[in-house]
């Protein structure tokens, strides 16, 4: 339970094609992708500005260390 099998796979398919028609797939399927590919982008962009902001707080700052 919680798996699609085969057959809920067939059902779902033959509703899409109902619902949007064989010519609306592939525009449908070309902006999923997009919308796939820009959130990729934006959580790279996000692990990058956190990481950055780790690496600076991690390193010392050499002027507030006291010599004694």
């Amino acid at each position: 339970m919680g798996f699609i099998r085969g057959w809920e796979w067939v059902v779902i398919l033959v509703a899409v094609l109902l619902i949007f028609g064989p010519s609306k797939i592939p525009q449908l399927a070309k902006s999923v992708g997009q919308a796939i590919t820009e959130f990729k982008k934006g959580i790279k962009s996000v692990k990058t500005e956190v990481d950055d902001a780790v690496t600076e707080t991690e390193e010392p700052d050499s002027s507030s260390e006291k010599t004694t």
